[in-house]
């Protein structure tokens, strides 16, 4: 069974910056794509980011510049550093991870992954 706990969130003035850790269960976490989506009240989840298993990274256009994901394998984590951030950025940030391993390619769509978190609230004000 795979688990992801996501961290890192909280309260931040408009223009700062916080880092999202999202640590996995499992031996193979190096085989897999992880993604980053949100949900603010009363909206769909959107994509936000995504890493593949050989580290391409692919971005949403509202965070482009701005927002950079990566990993650690040996620590099975991966983490969305956020920069010069919005009061529109506020949302429940969720890791994710499909159930097929490798490929190289931009999976956006929430109903493609498997596997969720809990999520981390991130709130910025103005």
């Amino acid at each position: 069974q795979v688990q992801l706990v996501e961290s890192g969130g909280g309260l931040v003035q408009a223009g700062g910056s916080l880092r999202l850790s999202c640590a996995a269960s499992g031996r193979t976490f190096s085989n897999y794509a992880m993604a980053w989506f949100r949900q603010a009240p009363g909206k769909e989840r959107d994509f936000v980011a995504s890493i593949t298993w050989s580290g391409r990274t692919y971005y949403a256009d509202f965070v482009k510049g701005r927002f950079t994901i990566s990993r650690d394998n040996a620590k099975n984590t991966v983490f969305l550093q956020m920069n010069s951030l919005k009061p529109e950025d506020t949302a429940v940030y969720y890791c994710a991870r499909r159930a097929i391993a490798y490929g190289d390619y931009l999976v956006s769509e929430s109903s493609r992954y498997n596997y969720w978190g809990q999520g981390t609230q991130v709130t910025v004000s103005s």
